[in-house]
């Protein structure tokens, strides 16, 4: 607090956080003085014309008002396409319930990956200890690893996690995974498949730099990785 001299008197010049706090703490403080609104004059947002506090009191509502409209159509737009996706999902679940045989498995996934989630690569690396009858399946989509192999090195912390990754990978993991000659991988998905490490693995690839990226919400990837482990251990 400093003090100024007015009228010969010193008072004290209370500072502008008090001010501000008082006001939080007495919203009537208006009502009681309510001549006040009309005298008080603010600058304009828009020019160096003034305003009285209730015609800012307008534009602050009714800027506050845009802003809240634009949230809402931003959270309609994730509903919307959340929407989609649990769609695209609930197909995949369909396609492996109706699947009799280890082929027609796959031949699901590779249909979903590819016309609904926009894969143009993909691949399910299966662990030795998985007993599966897309063992006796031969395809560019499916390859066994053996459990300590020094290619899962790459994965480790993938593994470690459980949660699926995206974004752009490692050139030695993409060579790995869709080989060293194949279109070229933007970005891709990675999936654990199943509780343990050894039960295997989902890599999704596109050309889309932006189709999978670090900041997307991993959560119906799980969903995907969910339904093609246990499409697996039921096979």
């Amino acid at each position: 607090m400093s003090k100024q001299p007015v009228r010969g008197v010193d008072i004290e010049r209370i500072d502008e956080e008090s001010i501000a706090d008082y006001l939080q703490k007495n919203p009537e403080f208006f009502e009681r003085h309510a001549g006040l609104l009309t005298k008080l004059k603010l600058t304009h947002n828009r020019g160096a014309s003034t305003v009285s506090l209730i015609e800012r009191q307008v534009v602050a509502l009714r800027e506050k008002n845009q802003s809240l409209d634009s949230r809402l159509r931003e959270f309609i737009e994730v509903a919307r396409s959340n929407d989609v996706l649990s769609e695209k999902i609930h197909k995949l679940a369909c396609r492996l319930i109706r699947a009799r045989t280890a082929s027609a498995m796959l031949d699901g996934i590779e249909t979903s990956l590819r016309e609904d989630f926009g894969a143009s690569e993909w691949l399910i690396l299966l662990g030795s200890g998985q007993k599966s009858e897309l063992n006796n399946i031969t395809s560019r989509h499916l390859r066994a690893v053996k459990e300590g192999a020094p290619e899962l090195k790459m994965f480790e912390t993938l593994f470690e996690s459980g949660r699926p990754r995206c974004g752009q990978i490692r050139d030695s993991q993409r060579d790995f995974l869709f080989g060293a000659n194949t279109v070229e991988i933007g970005s891709a998905a990675l999936v654990p498949l199943g509780p343990r490490p050894h039960l295997g693995l989902l890599a999704i690839g596109s050309p889309d730099a932006e189709r999978f990226h670090p900041a997307m919400s991993t959560e119906f990837l799980a969903h995907i990785g969910e339904l093609v482990s246990e499409a697996i251990g039921v096979v």
